[in-house]
């Protein structure tokens, strides 16, 4: 059984394996023990904060394989961004030119530095081992985070947006980095990269170009790369759309990734979930049980995994029962998949 919990202390050593494993393809995953201690005393002191208005408490969850306590996934969301540190991306819109006397007027693509996104929750750290990588796996790494903000809503922007890594080679090469960012900085990609994760994007993004940049003048290969996912990304991409988010040209400023929001209230498992009293015990064979995403009502000791039971007559087994720390009788939030 893999059960959705938040981080605590003791899962710095499973968080520095994935922190390798991911290759550094992730910012807010970097292999770096002290920035990783940061990111679970964070979690443990937003957890801890009554919070009435959010502000920028970020939350971290481990999937932790129950046969063995093996971490062997990470996922996180912030309350808000761009509250302390700078939040640039890039805003991609047409710039007009115009000449009367020749009765020309081109639309050019530009790509324009700005901090729109700043104030808006973000999902971040999504990361599955490869070994536990299926749909099912996915689909609960991705949308417990969107059970606990329907649980807490006041803790969280209006406004909730998705990062997905741009377009890399084998390598980690991103040809938008090559063609851009390289000749503002004398470091390769993984370094930037790195270094954004261990400080704030505003470390680095100080640095980048603040005027315009014409698309035109990228080449060919870093405009294809514009608004588009690393190829592992397209079925997150499709599991956010299908939650209700969607691409509106803003993109990272680094490798061009794609950037999608939605307003929190309106995507699917935020609004969509079942508040509903659970039963322990077997269930009764002429239901029709479906998988569901299932989570208690917790905060510090928030707990959510995928099972299988009647969504209208929820009863659920006593290990269940044990892993989601419930008693019969308790209230739960319920999805199908």
């Amino acid at each position: 059984m893999l059960l959705i919990r938040p981080l605590t202390f003791a899962d710095l050593q499973g968080l520095e394996r994935l922190a390798v494993i991911s290759g550094g393809r992730m910012t807010t995953l970097p292999a770096n023990r002290d920035h990783l201690n940061e990111l679970i005393n964070r979690t443990r002191q937003s957890l801890r904060k009554e919070v009435t208005q959010y502000s920028d408490e970020s939350y971290h969850f481990a999937l932790e394989d129950q046969t063995n306590g093996e971490i062997v996934g990470v996922c996180g969301v912030d309350a808000s961004v761009g509250m302390n540190t700078p939040f640039y991306s890039y805003r991609v819109d047409d710039v007009v030119h115009a000449s009367n006397e020749l009765q020309i007027h081109n639309r050019i693509p530009a790509l324009h530095l700005c901090q729109d996104y700043t104030g808006s929750a973000r999902l971040c750290t999504l990361f599955l081992d490869k070994a536990h990588r299926t749909t099912a796996n996915l689909n609960l790494l991705s949308r417990c985070r969107m059970l606990f903000i329907a649980q807490y809503p006041e803790r969280f922007a209006n406004k909730l947006i998705a990062e997905l890594q741009g377009v890399a080679d084998s390598e980690n090469r991103s040809p938008f980095w090559e063609c851009l960012g390289r000749h503002f900085f004398n470091m390769d990609f993984n370094k930037a990269n790195y270094l954004t994760g261990i400080n704030s994007k505003g470390f680095i993004a100080d640095l980048m170009p603040h005027y315009p940049v014409y698309v035109p003048l990228l080449s060919a290969e870093a405009q294809a790369a514009l608004g588009q996912p690393r190829p592992d990304m397209a079925e997150v991409k499709t599991l956010l759309e299908a939650e209700g988010f969607s691409y509106r040209r803003y993109v990272d400023i680094f490798d061009a990734g794609p950037t999608l929001e939605a307003r929190t209230r309106d995507i699917h498992t935020v609004a969509q979930n079942r508040l509903t009293e659970v039963k322990i015990g077997n269930t009764d064979a002429t239901e029709q049980p479906v998988d569901v995403l299932i989570s208690n009502l917790g905060r510090e000791n928030f707990r959510c995994l995928i099972t299988s039971l009647d969504p209208q007559h929820p009863v659920i087994t006593s290990e269940v029962a044990e892993a989601l720390l419930l008693s019969s009788g308790d209230k739960v939030r319920i999805i199908r998949l």
